[in-house]
């Protein structure tokens, strides 16, 4: 019949694709290829894969997502319009495979976050209450969502985890990146705030009071000890021996007096130099 013969037709007729482009202008290359001396690998400086992606918001062409807002501060994307195979340069809509050429785009591919990711040592899962793609084997497996936080967790933690409602959707108080949507490990301090775990490597080689509330990040024993011996063995000017200062201590949020110093002030209650003067 005719409807058969159209329909037939329909079903061989070859994809439609939008333009070509020279592949030249769309290859680009992982940093991590490059730097060990080796087989080149197609991709970005985060994700390796075989295509761009054209962004919805802009029109402009990126390899992904992140390389766009760290382009085009201005705004960020949210969604791809088109993706641009970098092995033969065709513009189609997205997928996991070329609609011309057949090549796989990368063994990884989420068609709610237009997220491609090639690299065999990435477990990567789409997280449906998130609504994001993150690294790890998948909910169940490593990794669990608390609903009252309403953010993924290492399962290594789900016995200790203490849920703080909303306390990720902010942003880290080192980088001002957004914790919610960041592709980063995320580390939880003692006193419940929550941080990038590079961020907090970093910070505490240089601080060790939460930048948030001013407690301790660690037991400082030690340290207060040294400084205790410091305090004892320096001589004040007689002027100021038999002085006392208010303070307030960071730790245990009690107030108290303590022996006048130009710098430190243990806290009579818990012995901490973690204190502020009032």
């Amino acid at each position: 019949s005719g409807e058969q013969a159209a329909a037939e037709a329909e079903a061989e007729a070859p994809p439609v694709v939008l333009k070509q482009r020279p592949v030249a202008e769309v290859e680009t290359w992982t940093i991590a290829g490059a730097a060990a001396g080796g087989k080149r690998v197609l991709g970005c400086k985060h994700y390796a894969h075989a295509c761009q992606l054209v962004a919805a918001c802009c029109g402009k062409l990126v390899p992904c997502r992140r390389c766009h807002d760290e382009q085009v501060p201005m705004h960020t994307m949210t969604a791809s319009a088109a993706m641009v195979c970098m092995k033969c340069g065709v513009e189609q809509p997205p997928g996991q495979k070329c609609v011309s050429c057949e090549a796989t785009m990368a063994r990884y591919y989420c068609g709610v976050c237009n997220l491609y990711d090639d690299d065999p040592t990435h477990a990567v899962y789409h997280c449906p209450f998130c609504n994001l793609c993150r690294r790890g084997k998948g909910l169940g497996v490593d990794v669990f969502h608390c609903m009252r936080c309403n953010q993924c967790m290492s399962l290594a933690i789900s016995e200790t985890h203490v849920c703080r409602e909303g306390a990720l959707d902010t942003n880290c108080p080192i980088c001002q990146e957004s914790l919610f949507t960041s592709s980063s490990p995320v580390r939880q301090t003692p006193c419940g705030h929550f941080m990038h775990s590079d961020c907090y490597t970093a910070y505490t080689k240089t601080a060790y009071t939460c930048p948030m509330c001013s407690k301790s990040l660690a037991d400082m024993t030690i340290y207060f000890n040294m400084l205790e011996a410091l305090v004892m063995a320096e001589e004040l000017p007689e002027e100021y021996r038999d002085l006392a200062q208010e303070i307030l201590c960071n730790d245990c949020g009690r107030r108290g007096s303590a022996k006048f110093h130009f710098v430190y002030h243990k806290c009579p209650s818990c012995k901490s130099f973690n204190t502020r003067v009032l």
